[in-house]
């Protein structure tokens, strides 16, 4: 079995195929690609953002909380 698959084109003008909100898209997909790992549910973009910003402050406010105990221990 031997399939034809045609080169891929762009279409329409450049101006409609760069837009603000696929600009946005773009930039959350590769950031939870890259740098999070997407929990896969289909969330909001108000649910991504605030599951991007949990992810990032988690670990800051364990380790705040590691260096807080450590400083009570010590005294």
């Amino acid at each position: 079995m031997v399939t034809d698959n045609p080169d891929p084109t762009l279409t329409g003008p450049l101006h409609d195929r760069f837009t603000a909100k696929r600009a946005e898209k773009a930039t959350r997909v590769v950031v939870n690609s890259v740098v999070f790992r997407s929990s896969g549910q289909n969330l909001t973009k108000r649910g991504a953002y605030i599951e991007m910003v949990s992810r990032f402050l988690e670990p800051v406010l364990l380790a705040l909380a590691i260096l807080a105990i450590r400083g009570r221990v010590k005294r």
